[in-house]
Formats: C-alpha cells, sequence, structure tokens
C-alpha cells in the first residue's frame, strides 16, 4: 500500500487534557491516542466532542488546557499557540468555500504564496484522491454538497497540517451523498500517513473509518482506545448496544469464480462472504453483529453456515432476563481480534459454557464494510 508525505507520521502520541465551564456545560475531557490513523470522537449530540475538537484546534480556551501532537507541544500551563500557529486543517460541517473564487483558487488559497514543500501533500495528489480535476475550473455555486465539502477537504489538505480536525464533516448531507463521499474519505485513509480527529455521533461511520476511539459522555471521556477494544467491552455502551457489532481487520486470500465468495484471512481464521473478487493480499474491513454469532460445542459436520471459527469465551455477563453477551478470543490463547455473541441464558446454560471454554463460533452473516 502506497503512502504519501510520510514527513507527517511520527510514532508518537496526541495528547490532549482540557477543563472549564462552557456556558451552562462542564467540558472535563482528556485523552492520548497514536499519532496515526483516524481517531474518532464519538457520543450523542450535546456530549461535548465539537468543544473539545475546537479546544485541541485553539478556537477555544478553557481555565485548564494541554495540547501536544507527536512530540510538539500546542499548549500547557505556561503557553498558548493560537490557532494560526497550531500546524492543523480544519474541516467543517458546511463547506466554507469563497464563492467568488473557482474551486483551484478555493484549493489553493494561503498556499499560492508559501507553496508546498518538497515532503509536503501536493496539489496532484489532493485532486487524484479527492477526483477533484474536472471541477477546477467551476464555480462553487455549480458544485453538488459532496462536491464542495470534497474541495473543503481538499483545501485543509494542501495546507499542510500536522493534524487534520474534521467536525460532522457529513452531518449536512443527506445519506446518498453520504454514501458518495465516505470512499473518498477512506482512499485519504489509506493512503495519507496524517493523524485525523474525526468528530461523529453516526456508529456507521465510525466503523468505516476508525482506527481509534475516544467515547465521550456528558463533557467526559468515557473510554479511549483502538475501536475494536471498545467495541467488545461489555461494560461500554457500544457492546451492550443491541446493534453491536465489531469490526475486524481482513486479509484476502483468494476468490472462488465458480460460487462468487472472497475468502479472507483474520488471524489465521478464514471467513468466505459473497463478494466480487479482490486482488490477494488486499486489505478489507469485515463488520460482523453480535446478533449473528450463535455458539456451539463441537464444530458442526454440516451447516449451511460457511463461516465456523475456533474461539474461546473470554467473558459473559447478562444482559436483560434473557440473554447472555459473550466476548469471544479469535485466537485460543485469549489473545487477538474479539468477537461478540448473544445468547439465551438457557443456551448458554445448556451449553454448560464458563468463561475460558473452547468452542466453535458460527457466524450467520459478515458483512464487507463498503469501500
Amino acid at each position: 500500500m502506497s503512502r504519501i508525505a510520510m514527513a507527517h507520521m511520527g510514532g508518537g502520541t496526541i495528547t490532549a487534557r482540557f477543563a472549564g465551564r462552557l456556558g451552562d456545560f462542564d467540558l472535563d475531557a482528556g485523552f492520548e491516542v497514536p499519532a496515526r490513523g483516524v481517531t474518532a470522537l464519538f457520543g450523542p449530540s450535546g456530549c461535548g466532542k465539537t468543544s473539545l475538537l475546537r479546544c485541541i484546534a485553539g478556537l477555544q480556551r478553557l481555565g485548564t488546557g494541554y495540547c501536544a501532537v507527536d512530540g510538539e507541544v500546542w499548549q500547557d500551563d505556561k503557553s498558548f499557540r493560537p490557532t494560526h500557529q497550531r500546524p492543523l486543517g480544519y474541516v467543517f460541517q458546511e463547506a466554507s468555500l469563497f464563492p467568488h473564487l473557482s474551486v483551484r483558487r478555493n484549493l489553493t488559497y494561503g498556499v499560492d504564496k508559501a507553496g508546498i514543500p518538497q515532503d509536503g501533500i501536493g496539489f496532484d495528489t489532493v485532486t487524484r484522491l479527492l477526483r477533484l480535476s474536472a471541477l477546477l475550473d467551476r464555480s462553487p455555486h455549480n458544485l453538488s454538497g459532496g462536491e464542495r465539502q470534497r474541495v473543503a477537504i481538499g483545501r485543509a489538505l494542501l495546507s499542510q497540517p500536522k493534524l487534520l480536525l474534521m467536525d460532522e464533516p457529513l452531518s449536512a448531507l443527506d445519506r446518498a451523498t453520504k454514501d458518495e463521499i465516505l470512499p473518498f474519505l477512506e482512499d485519504l485513509h489509506d493512503s495519507l500517513s496524517l493523524p485525523v480527529i474525526y468528530v461523529s455521533h453516526d456508529i456507521a461511520e465510525v466503523e468505516r473509518l476508525a482506527d481509534h476511539l475516544v467515547l465521550m459522555e456528558k463533557g467526559r471521556v468515557r473510554a479511549a482506545g483502538p475501536l475494536e477494544e471498545l467495541q467488545s467491552d461489555p461494560t461500554l455502551p457500544l457492546a451492550a448496544n443491541r446493534d453491536a457489532a465489531i469490526i475486524l481487520n481482513a486479509v484476502v486470500q483468494g476468490h472462488d469464480a465458480h460460487y462468487g465468495l472472497l475468502s479472507l484471512s483474520v488471524e489465521g481464521q478464514l471467513f468466505i462472504i459473497p463478494a466480487p473478487p479482490l486482488p490477494p493480499g488486499t486489505h478489507r474491513r469485515l463488520r460482523i453483529a453480535a446478533g449473528d454469532v450463535s455458539l456451539a460445542r463441537e464444530r458442526p459436520s454440516l451447516s449451511s453456515i460457511a463461516n465456523i471459527v475456533a474461539v474461546k469465551v473470554i467473558s459473559a455477563i447478562k444482559v436483560g432476563e434473557a440473554e447472555m453477551l459473550t466476548v469471544l478470543s479469535l485466537r485460543r490463547d485469549g489473545t487477538g481480534p474479539r468477537l461478540l455473541a448473544r445468547v439465551t441464558r438457557r443456551s448458554w446454560d445448556q451449553l454448560g459454557l464458563t468463561e475460558g471454554a473452547e468452542i466453535h463460533a458460527q457466524v450467520k452473516s459478515v458483512a464487507l464494510a463498503p469501500g
């Protein structure tokens, strides 16, 4: 997989801690995540996601604040860099383009004089990834909502940021336009080694884009860590949700043209799904819902369910009166990727399941994440 702008990628972290009062709202939130990939700030509307993002950008200053990106301190008790001195790009909910400038001039606004450094993100790269080449001479008035947002993202990238902040960039778009623009965001994720903090209250967006997750609730950070870890934590709302699912990172192994089946490997476990062919070695995300996983003591000899994998029971908690939410490991040593399964308490007892049991999971439905 090609990587562009390697100078932006560090082995460090993004650390943010802010506390203070915003009108009637108290924000007291902090997190530390790797300075790579996409980190989603996720939670219900009004939980403080945008306020925290604005603090990172320096647009909001509270009584207590600390922000450091890959070893570079932007703010602490003694110093405060204003927004224009922080090497960041900011994409708002609404694309704020200059109506009197062409797409080309919007993209290069503020870049013309400074120029693009040799190790920076180039104009041709941005227009190719966001497919803007055919739009360069158009006026913003003649663009669709999705096209305007792609231009806004391109302008933010051409500012040569060390960090890209995106505040619900798809929230003003209808579902069809969201589905149109999400693949562009996935391409950026795969092609640019630029850390992104992405605000969203849409779990589908998070599942498609995020590597790390900051789960927010009432102005506080409830939990922060890799997406799959927070998805599989039974003490957190994501796992307890009726639509709970796990995202697994898979590698394409091959394609059966006769049956139209794609085979993908996750930590040596094979999953087979109906899908068009993809080149072997391609990395894709799989989505497996907890409600689509059933459990068996022994591997079924004959079954219409194609995906049957060996797993180990890590933990289980009672959900309501009738169900058990079970966390499973795809490795028999208990490490590695997780699955979730919702089974009835009756089935749990009849199977004699306990933590540490080595069993089989029958996965009734595996979805290849779009992209």
